[in-house]
């Protein structure tokens, strides 16, 4: 194979940063369209989407309007009553850093932080969260106060397949925010929620205990 790559192939923190911020960014902060979920019908208003509701599709709940505050942002999203902050943020706005895996709230792969806490999307409804400060792991990854954290992380290998890899670091980052200079068994309560499929278990601690050195240095890199 040739040792050439594609400029277009590679990801730096700066650009994946750029990505990330992009990404965020281009989340809508009010709906200009609302889309009947159920037969495709597009409406101008939220007035007129309920109407046909009520005319079409009468045994079936309308959809609502939630107003949240995602990375520092809000945004309104259209959302059918029943779906979880989890599902809303992966098929509604695209930030599907959020993963889905057990969907019962054991695993810890849905993690956000809500009002500074730790939380499980995949236990909330996403119409309980207006009014809340909710933060993904797009936004810390944008973040560029967070990238030793990201960095270490990267450094301890302390992820194998990478899919439970957000939730740690979203809970990694809660942590912090609370405990700058965490002990081991302190990082290791903060993580029990999170379970990782591959056993990458001991490298977390040391990758958040790293973080924290650096960070309390004022070392971003």
């Amino acid at each position: 194979m040739s040792g050439n790559v594609n400029p277009a192939m590679t990801l730096t923190a700066e650009t994946a940063s750029e990505r990330v911020t992009a990404l965020i960014d281009g989340i809508p902060s009010s709906l200009t369209q609302y889309r009947c979920p159920i037969c495709g019908g597009i409406f101008t208003g939220y007035a007129d989407l309920k109407s046909h509701y009520a005319a079409a599709h009468g045994d079936s709940p309308a959809p609502v309007v939630a107003a949240l505050t995602l990375n520092g942002r809000r945004c309104e999203v259209l959302i059918e009553p029943h779906w979880t902050l989890k599902r809303t943020l992966q098929f509604r706005l695209g930030l599907t850093g959020t993963k889905h895996m057990c969907d019962k709230g054991v695993c810890g792969s849905c993690t956000v932080i809500m009002d500074g806490r730790a939380v499980l999307s995949c236990q909330m409804l996403a119409v309980e969260c207006e009014g809340k400060d909710i933060q993904t792991i797009e936004g810390i990854a944008a973040d560029p106060k967070w990238r030793p954290l990201i960095d270490a992380y990267c450094r301890w290998d302390a992820m194998q397949c990478g899919y439970c890899t957000t939730g740690f670091l979203v809970s990694a980052k809660a942590l912090l925010d609370k405990n700058p200079n965490p002990t081991e068994l302190e990082c290791r309560e903060a993580l029990a929620g999170n379970i990782c499929i591959c056993g990458t278990y001991p490298r977390h601690a040391q990758a958040i205990i790293e973080a924290a050195m650096k960070m309390s240095e004022g070392c971003r890199i």
